[in-house]
């Protein structure tokens, strides 16, 4: 012990001598970093919300910084703090410290030890924190409320607190080895030294004079009693100490005593070849505590108080004053469509035929043993168009022997439409869907009027019409998210479109969703230009809201991506993972509009023709369409997009991946089938609003619930009568590519290659038409307004004149070859 005491002093001087200047330097460096951040991160937590809005102004002078390292503590406290790990922040700062310890060779810390539970902790505290504060605040920063609302959304409330509690659990049972015999144990080792603590600090009275004085006396009996083995160091002598009596034991030495049976020795051994002292049982313990009768004790009970946040005790304080916020008080008049604005078309009760189903029945049965095909059971469920017939197998007939039948049973039964379902989800039948001979129509009016679309609770519900069972069908667009529609000329494609938007605006206030509608048709939506101010969203520079034009709808659609990207930050500022939260935590006025924060709309975008759009601008459309698909969902943006022409280069794997809901109504070819299903079936259908509906899960069939022209438009009037905003909603301005441009001096050496072939078509047809261009020689909006452009500058075609094509400069194709012969010298 000696020795190593003698050697410490040394080998510390020696250490000393051994850092060199940047070991010095990087160590107190660490340990000004550890400070600096420590410090940054407290004065943040003080005053985060001033100090996370100024995080992106660091060069800005104006502004000022509350932070007590200005700007950089702000920087520090959002990106550690607001931005990744909350109050585990300060973890960090504490490994700073570390490293700088142990590059000064200042080893207090085991160091992988210590970097091992601060990873736990800095992955585990977040989401503790995420989970007791429900992401309000910065305590748990974005990482903790993530991950936690992942694993809520997975587990559920009580599964995520059962892992927080098994993992904090197993981290100490591992840490402390706790296990029932090593508590025991500490628990007893606790319970001697308190008890110990309490009589070393008992107040001393005559009596307890008395007792020390008997104890010496005792001590002394007992000295005499004491033999110490010869090899003992303590052979040689045992003396007393000088002022308790008692005999003076080396600590570090061993002691052997021989004790008779009648009589207690002083001396325990303990750990560490060590001796202590106990009192000896025979002596009898006085009670000394003072007595307290003519003492006034009070009790007092400390009341519970709760921590309330101060943007909580704000927003609570705003709800008691003015009530939540109703995003309806702008048109709080506003009265939703009536039911008699939709045709009652009669009775539409499903009638019976049993001649027609017993005669298809003998058919079916019929048909089927003919091709050694036997059946046990057949069973008949009657739709509106469409009648299912279930048949169940004799046993040992493959069902692929059936499947190869659908030909033979349509021609058996003279009926377009035939469908066989082999074998039927979730049933043990195989499905024959014929169509019925005098089928029943689907009003609008009807499915409106179900008790199940009145009282429905979703987002924004859609009706589409009924199955083949006769039950009303709904959807929920905000969960499908997206919707993908194709069907061939008149097989009921915009018939599906307008029963979609009448569902939407029988159940939707105009403060809750807005549309944005694009129809190269330009005849199709423009029945709902009335709505405009109600429930239609635009560019800020658009005249119609109704979209025609491929130039405008190529803004429009980056305009989208725009306040997609505008709403994902306010969600982000506002820690809330979908709209509906966002909205509720508007609603409850726990959102300052003057931090930006505002109530946000559903969006709804609507397009008729997909494959006009693909064929005039190609990927300036695609690109933005699959961008809106993949991540517009969580913040209320939708989109419906039809086609008639579902080819593979125009519904790409791009735009198919994204659109899991998809219908189908009858198409020319089991190709284009598969195209927009991945499965055939909508080829045999029989047209009139019979469509096939795909969930992601399975095919179902149903017949589209039909509303007329004049009933659109009488909704539409109906609507557009009543007072609304002073404008559509407008969307984010949009600069593309083609309006930053602008018409200079024409350089022949810088023309399009494509620019005389441009100029031919335009002088044959007498027509300045950037779209014609387009669609002549295959061009994006982007190079045929480059070179519409060119022609201008040329003086080939005049300037431009608003919605009319440009005036024509050159009258013949003779004096146009002279030009251009002029431009090549």
């Amino acid at each position: 012990m000696e020795k190593d005491i003698k050697k410490s002093p040394a080998k510390t001087a020696e250490q000393n001598k051994t850092l060199s200047k940047p070991r010095i330097f990087f160590g107190i460096l660490f340990l000004l970093i550890s400070v600096v951040s420590a410090l940054s991160f407290v004065s943040y937590l003080m005053n985060w919300k001033a100090d996370q809005s100024q995080a992106g102004t660091m060069l800005d002078k104006e502004i000022q910084s509350s932070n007590i390292f200005g700007k950089i503590g702000d920087w520090l406290g959002n990106i550690f703090i607001f931005d990744s790990i909350g109050i585990a922040a300060f973890i960090v700062a504490f490994l700073f410290f570390v490293v700088g310890l142990i590059i000064l060779k200042k080893n207090y810390f085991k160091p992988w030890k210590t970097v091992g539970h601060s990873l736990f902790f800095i992955c585990w505290l977040p989401i503790f924190m995420g989970a007791v504060t429900k992401g309000e605040g910065v305590l748990s920063g974005v990482y903790g409320y993530q991950i936690m609302d992942f694993l809520n959304s997975i587990i559920g409330t009580a599964g995520l607190w059962l892992v927080i509690v098994v993992s904090i659990a197993l981290y100490f049972i591992l840490e402390f080895n706790l296990n029932p015999n090593n508590i025991k144990t500490k628990l007893n080792n606790l319970n001697d030294n308190t008890v110990g603590k309490v009589k070393g600090m008992m107040p001393r009275s005559e009596k307890s004079f008395e007792a020390d004085e008997e104890l010496e006396e005792i001590a002394d009996s007992e000295e005499e009693k004491i033999t110490v083995s010869e090899s003992s160091p303590l052979s040689k002598k045992v003396t007393k100490d000088p002022v308790t009596g008692l005999p003076d034991i080396p600590i570090n030495q061993d002691l052997e005593t021989i004790v008779t049976p009648n009589q207690t020795s002083f001396y325990e051994s303990a750990e560490n070849n060590s001796v202590t002292l106990s009192p000896t049982p025979s002596v009898p313990i006085v009670d000394i505590a003072p007595k307290t009768d003519d003492i006034n004790f009070k009790v007092e009970v400390a009341k519970t108080v709760d921590i309330v946040d101060e943007s909580d005790r704000a927003s609570q304080e705003l709800v008691d004053k003015h009530g939540f916020y109703d995003h309806k008080l702008d048109l709080a008049k506003f009265q939703m469509p009536t039911l008699d604005l939709l045709r009652d078309y009669g009775n539409e009760e499903i009638s019976v035929n049993k001649e027609e189903l017993e005669e298809n029945k003998n058919k079916i049965v019929g048909l089927l043993k003919n091709f050694n095909v036997g059946i046990s059971e057949i069973k008949a469920t009657i739709g509106p168009t469409v009648t299912l017939y279930e048949i169940v197998p004799e046993a040992g007939i493959r069902v692929a022997s059936i499947k190869k039948l659908q030909d033979d049973i349509a021609l058996n039964l003279s009926a377009l439409g035939i469908r066989i379902i082999a074998p039927m989800p979730g049933k043990g039948t195989i499905g024959i869907e014929v169509p019925r001979k005098n089928p029943s129509m689907v009003s609008m009016r009807s499915v409106i009027a179900s008790q199940k679309f009145q009282n429905s609770d979703m987002d924004l519900p859609v009706v589409f019409g009924k199955t083949i069972s006769n039950e009303i069908f709904m959807a929920d667009l905000a969960k499908m998210p997206h919707l993908l529609m194709a069907g061939a000329t008149g097989q009921g494609k915009s018939v599906g479109i307008n029963a979609i938007l009448t569902s939407l605006l029988y159940k939707k206030h105009p403060s809750e969703l807005k549309f944005v509608m694009v129809d190269p048709k330009k005849v199709e939506l423009s029945l709902y230009s009335k709505i405009e101010r109600h429930y239609l969203a635009k560019l800020p520079d658009g005249e119609d809201a109704i979209i025609t034009d491929t130039h405008k709808v190529i803004n429009t659609l980056n305009s989208l991506c725009i306040e997609m990207d505008q709403r994902y930050d306010l969600l982000k500022n506002a820690f809330c993972k979908n709209i509906k939260e966002y909205n509720k935590k508007f609603s409850e006025r726990k959102l300052n509009p003057e931090n930006g924060h505002r109530y946000l709309p559903y969006i709804v975008l609507v397009v008729d023709e997909f494959a006009d759009l693909i064929m005039t601008a190609g990927k300036e459309v695609e690109l933005p369409i699959a961008r809106l698909a993949q991540l517009a969902r969580a913040v209320g943006i939708h989109l419906i997009v039809a086609t008639q022409r579902p080819s593979v280069n125009v519904i790409t794997g791009m735009i198919k991946a994204n659109f899991p809901a998809r219908a189908a109504f009858r198409v020319i070819s089991s190709v284009d089938s598969r195209t927009i299903l991945d499965s055939p079936g909508a080829d045999q259908l029989i047209g009139k609003g019979d469509m096939l509906y795909f969930n992601g899960n399975e095919i179902m069939r149903l017949q589209c619930a039909f509303v007329d022209t004049p009933e659109v438009e009488k909704i539409a009037e109906f609507i557009g009568e009543q007072k609304g905003y002073a404008s559509a909603f407008m969307l984010p301005e949009y600069s593309g590519e083609e309006t930053t441009s602008t018409v200079g001096a024409f350089d022949p050496n810088e023309k399009d290659v494509l620019f005389e072939d441009a100029a031919r078509i335009i002088v044959s047809t007498q027509q300045g038409s950037t779209s014609m261009l387009q669609r002549q020689l295959k061009l994006g909006y982007n190079r045929a307004g480059r070179i519409m452009d060119q022609l201008e500058a040329s003086g080939i075609v005049g300037g431009f004149n608003g919605a009319k094509a440009r005036e024509v400069q050159i009258s013949d194709l003779n004096s146009l070859e002279q030009f251009l012969e002029e431009l090549r010298k």
